[in-house]
């Protein structure tokens, strides 16, 4: 059974696109079939696990607007066991595209989830779609798609800003469009150990949501930032640096999670 995840946050800069290549990246390493759709236009997920321009031949704009099926658009990375969808800015006219259609909310979860060539057909265990920075249709068919959604939070005084905007779309999504979404976790990034600040933000976001907070924190590291410029996730760069061991015990983490959501259901 396939789980669909979307790494979202209107606010940009909070590490939503790492997270989302480097959650992948861990859950592909423990055994499960990964697949990342990229929706922002900015392609940097396609980017970040080594997906040229040039090698974008069917994006995620032909999974929303063409009807393209995962098997057709899906390509595979370095990583076994992770493909993507990768995104291209053919994207920035989507709305424009779809605005029209009665099931614009739903191109997306009809793709992942219906058809011969569909994730859930496919096999795949595990969807993450990395979301733009923005609460805009490509973000409303992500959250009509998923099972759950994962908010980056980063530790910094405006942390708390506007993620109250965004659980409230949660909200109107469940209320109008599927019922079923859940908030997986709200992870706290980009953490300075050495900001007394940001130890401020994790007491205070942990005070104002309790146990929605994982218990994984995402260090701020340098080797996290340079893997990009590298096409490479940061645990494929260095697997010993601090990041990626975060990354590694986040994984294990939603798994944890993912278990207890699947006995709770049951």
């Amino acid at each position: 059974m396939v789980r669909i995840i979307s790494v979202a946050n209107q606010k940009g800069g909070v590490g939503k696109t790492t997270t989302t290549i480097n959650l992948g990246t861990a859950l592909a390493a423990t055994g499960e079939k990964v697949l990342i759709i990229d929706l922002d236009p900015q392609g940097n997920a396609s980017t970040g696990v080594g997906i040229d321009r040039q090698a974008r031949e069917t994006s995620s704009y032909d999974l929303v607007v063409s009807n393209a099926s995962v098997e057709e658009a899906a390509v595979k990375t370095k990583v076994p066991g992770l493909s993507i969808i990768p995104s291209t800015l053919d994207l920035l006219g989507v709305e424009q595209s779809i605005a029209n259609l009665k099931d614009r909310a739903y191109r997306v979860r009809k793709s992942l989830r219906e058809g011969a060539g569909s994730a859930q057909a496919l096999g795949y265990t595990y969807v993450l779609l990395d979301c733009p920075p923005s609460l805009n249709l490509l973000t409303i068919n992500a959250l009509a798609a998923s099972d759950a959604i994962l908010v980056p939070l980063q530790c910094e005084f405006f942390a708390l800003e506007g993620l109250s905007q965004l659980l409230q779309t949660v909200d109107h999504v469940r209320g109008t469009l599927n019922p079923d979404l859940k908030v997986h976790g709200i992870v706290l990034t980009m953490y300075d150990v050495r900001n007394s600040l940001a130890k401020q933000v994790v007491a205070d976001v942990r005070a104002h949501l309790g146990d929605k907070v994982y218990e994984t924190i995402i260090p701020r590291n340098v080797r996290i930032s340079e893997a990009p410029s590298f096409g490479k996730p940061a645990l494929l760069y260095d697997v010993n640096c601090a990041g990626s061991r975060a990354y590694i015990d986040l994984a294990s983490e939603v798994i944890r999670r993912e278990k207890q959501f699947r006995r709770i259901a049951a």
